[in-house]
């Protein structure tokens, strides 16, 4: 998920008007909320830890982004079911097609467009980006728990003109869901990438740092490694008093900056809380986790 620039519209005029229209109907999550929270708080013990950090008033909550982005799944039904508080998650373009468009609204995902973005900060959402986008999704296994944000700051822009208040997050858990078999920057050279090639998957168009990695999982299987998931809440950003301003790069940049400083300053905190609660892991737990694949 992530948040997009001016100039880079996925949709526009009355398809991005009616996109904004169903997204502002949504008052509630849908059916998947309810299904996943048992799973997340069982299989993965999610946890999220600093809760006394976050304010009263809608907020724009900021985070490192997951290998295959499923740190949005598991943080926000957490946030509803402990804190009543429903997360509007802003996804890259690419997941939208007329197939899923009805699901994921439904689920309170929207386009990151900059006036989707708009019109449900206006209406007072809680809103939930992860600025590294698509390119942190697939990040390398060596890349793990790093910020690929690049120079965008778009998500600090929008929460200034609104006066919103950014709570930045660190997500720790997700990305050791999967190890990585193949890279996905490697998989065009490689024989399954001919034979994707060959099927018409892979083309001369294909990005190779947007590919993912062939996952390897719990056991050598497709399913999840069950990983403890921790989410730590750093300290607000108050930007009220930029309501309405459109702020020069540095200061936009110095925000930024300042939120990405408290995330990679809280992943270390829940690196140490993880590995505390590995001395109380059940044997079955640690053998579901065990990386099978030995790091370069």
């Amino acid at each position: 998920m992530g948040m997009m620039d001016r100039g880079n519209d996925p949709i526009s005029g009355d398809a991005l008007d009616e996109h904004i229209e169903r997204a502002l109907t949504v008052a509630r999550p849908g059916s998947m909320f309810y299904l996943a929270y048992p799973l997340i708080r069982r299989l993965l013990r999610a946890e999220l830890v600093n809760a006394r950090n976050l304010p009263d008033e809608p907020c724009l909550f900021i985070g490192n982004h997951s290998l295959f982005a499923t740190d949005g799944m598991i943080f926000a039904p957490l946030m509803w079911h402990e804190h009543g508080r429903f997360l509007r998650g802003l996804g890259d373009k690419a997941l939208w097609n007329r197939y899923s468009e009805d699901f994921l609204i439904s689920q309170g995902a929207v386009i990151g467009h900059p006036q989707v973005c708009s019109a449900l900060m206006e209406a007072g959402h809680d809103l939930m980006v992860f600025p590294g986008g698509a390119h942190e999704a697939t990040k390398t296994q060596a890349q793990r728990y790093t910020l690929q944000w690049k120079d965008r700051a778009g998500f600090v822009r929008m929460a200034a003109e609104h006066g919103y208040t950014i709570v930045p997050c660190a997500h720790v858990g997700p990305d050791e869901f999967y190890e990585h078999w193949i890279e996905g920057r490697d998989l065009p050279d490689t024989r399954l990438g001919e034979l994707l090639t060959r099927a018409g998957l892979l083309t001369e168009d294909t990005r190779p740092d947007l590919l993912p990695p062939v996952p390897l999982g719990a056991l050598g299987t497709p399913f999840p490694k069950p990983q403890r998931c921790y989410i730590q809440f750093g300290e607000p950003v108050n930007l009220a008093a930029y309501r309405g301003k459109r702020l020069q790069k540095k200061t936009l940049m110095s925000i930024r900056d300042e939120v990405a400083a408290q995330i990679e300053a809280m992943l270390p905190e829940l690196f140490a809380l993880r590995d505390e609660a590995r001395n109380s892991q059940s044997w079955l737990r640690r053998l579901l986790t065990t990386e099978l694949l030995a790091e370069d």
